[in-house]
């Protein structure tokens, strides 16, 4: 079916057995604008509206052979059909709402006054504007819908390229883990040996947040239990070779941002290293526990404990070079939360965070 040309008058076809009352109403609605062709059969009604051009048909409801509701299903079911005018009786409300529940977009009574007239062009016009309202808000979704889906590939893709910048990343901290290690087994100074222990944890820490970012569909935040988990394993194994005890980890889960997971990775590495180092005597077994518990206000909890030595009297400092201090205190800044010690902690040492989550 062609669509109707809707730049000049508006194209009507007009059905009704009655000629002469055709030819009435066909002068009428030409006076007021319109261009009307008259079929006077269901039949004929449903050839012409078939041929296409008609941006709006009235069809009376009376007719021989098919009545206007046939008619009118017929032509409804063309592709691009037309809107459709009925034409009833003065007492015949029952057949307009009829008409209406089979899809009609208006009705109007049939007179013998002007008045018929201008209600039928308003019902016309109305026909028409309707079909030029809903084909510019189909063309309106239409559009946003293809935008929203420009912009789903696009995030897509940055989704997957930023999986690959962080797959990327993590292998090359794995590359300079390992040179690190492989240094610390080449040096004799034992104090040289620490340090670079203690920078392959830091690098492990930051490691292990690029390898839970490319194994997960959310690349702005982060499972917080599965990343200290990844993390713990990771620090068991790069601090073996210099006496730490078995690292214990219980936590509950925790959606945290890339940023802050960072910056508490790296607390929780140095807590663990300076545990590992210097809680307990060189041949004493103890164990070092990590534990992240969500508290009672919606917040969370970190705490890196052990049952070693402890601190002496009078509340000294952990021991250490004040390196590991400082990147503490630079990290827990970042995250708005002070790393504090426990004095309640009955032996050893039991380093405490609260987080904002």
């Amino acid at each position: 079916m062609s669509t109707p040309d809707t730049s000049g008058p508006h194209r009507v076809l007009y059905i009704d057995d009655d000629e002469g009352l055709c030819r009435l109403i066909q002068r009428g609605l030409e006076r007021r604008g319109f261009k009307v062709d008259c079929a006077y059969s269901g039949a004929d009604g449903l050839a012409r509206a078939t041929s296409g051009g008609y941006e709006v048909v009235a069809i009376d409801h009376y007719m021989p052979g098919q009545d206007g509701l046939e008619t009118m299903e017929q032509i409804r079911a063309l592709p691009d059909a037309p809107p459709v005018v009925y034409v009833t009786g003065s007492d015949e409300s029952r057949i307009a709402v009829a008409a209406l529940k089979a899809g009609a977009a208006d009705y109007v009574v049939k007179t013998t006054s002007d008045d018929f007239i201008d209600l039928l062009a308003n019902a016309l016009t109305q026909g028409v504007e309707g079909v030029r309202l809903k084909r510019e808000r189909d063309a309106a979704n239409a559009e946003l819908k293809a935008t929203n889906e420009r912009l789903e590939a696009i995030v897509a893709r940055q989704a997957v390229l930023l999986r690959e910048v962080n797959h990327r990343v993590a292998n090359s901290l794995q590359l300079v883990s390992s040179l690190v290690h492989m240094q610390g087994n080449a040096v004799a100074d034992e104090a040289s040996r620490a340090a670079l222990r203690d920078t392959q944890a830091r690098i492990g820490a930051i490691m292990q947040v690029h390898k839970r970012l490319y194994t997960s569909e959310d690349v702005e935040q982060v499972d917080v239990a599965e990343y200290l988990r990844g993390l713990v394993d990771e620090l068991s194994q790069s601090l073996d070779a210099g006496g730490c005890r078995p690292i214990l980890l219980k936590a509950e889960p925790l959606i945290l941002s890339t940023d802050k997971t960072v910056a508490l990775g790296v607390v929780v590495a140095e807590l663990i290293t300076n545990a590992c180092k210097y809680a307990y005597a060189e041949a004493e077994f103890g164990e070092v526990r990590v534990t992240l518990t969500r508290t009672a206000d919606g917040q969370a909890e970190l705490a890196v404990e052990d049952d070693g030595v402890g601190f002496a009297p009078g509340g000294a400092k952990p021991k250490g070079t004040g390196l590991g201090q400082t990147v503490i205190a630079a990290m827990s800044r970042s995250l708005g939360s002070p790393v504090t010690f426990d004095p309640a902690h009955p032996k050893g040492a039991r380093a405490v965070m609260q987080l904002s989550v």
